[in-house]
């Protein structure tokens, strides 16, 4: 992609004196808990100042920072913070932030690499095949007991479809296991 087409892309904030930001792509007036969640939805944005045009989407982003440390979504160590004030005026300065990018950038990859293995492990367990047939089935049963829920049945087709890949002896077993169900509910009902 050209770096014209990825400016496109970029939504353009403008940060006005009276502290307000306005979304130029939508045309509305935004709060900084919606730069927050563009961030994490991956929106591309570039906040500038209004009057002089300067590009101020570093001190937002930390200034979204504070406010997450604020409210209580502290997820940066004090020991942390201060040796990242400490690199300030260092003659490691100047790394830090390529170190920090990359070390994150790290973080992510091997994040989803954890996530798609515990996928894959639990894809070609067995048993946690029958777990999740045993939570839908569960969760069929907890739906006839909720006002407004699914009925017991449509809630517990899924549970027979994925079932129907099961082996024929888990078959069985599953079908058993819902039928007793079916009569319990059924009691229950009356």
């Amino acid at each position: 992609m050209s770096d014209s087409g990825a400016q496109e892309d970029t939504v353009i904030i403008k940060k006005y004196a009276n502290r307000r930001l306005y979304n130029t792509r939508s045309s509305s007036y935004i709060t900084l808990d919606h730069l927050a969640k563009m961030t994490r939805e991956g929106v591309d944005f570039k906040v500038l100042d209004a009057k002089t045009g300067a590009d101020i989407t570093h001190q937002i982003l930390t200034q979204i920072i504070m406010e997450e440390e604020t409210n209580g979504e502290q997820i940066l160590p004090v020991n942390f913070l201060r040796q990242l004030i400490s690199m300030y005026g260092n003659s490691m300065q100047s790394l830090l932030p390529h170190y920090l990018e990359a070390s994150m950038e790290h973080f992510r990859e091997n994040q989803l690499k954890l996530h798609k293995a515990f996928e894959e492990s639990l894809g070609n367990n067995p048993l946690a095949k029958i777990a999740q047939q045993n939570m839908a089935m569960f969760k069929a049963a907890a739906a006839a007991f909720m006002p407004g829920a699914q009925a017991p049945e449509a809630a517990a087709e899924p549970a027979a479809a994925e079932a129907t890949s099961a082996p024929k002896d888990d078959l069985a077993s599953l079908k058993a296991q819902m039928a007793e169900m079916q009569r319990k509910l059924d009691a229950l009902g009356k």
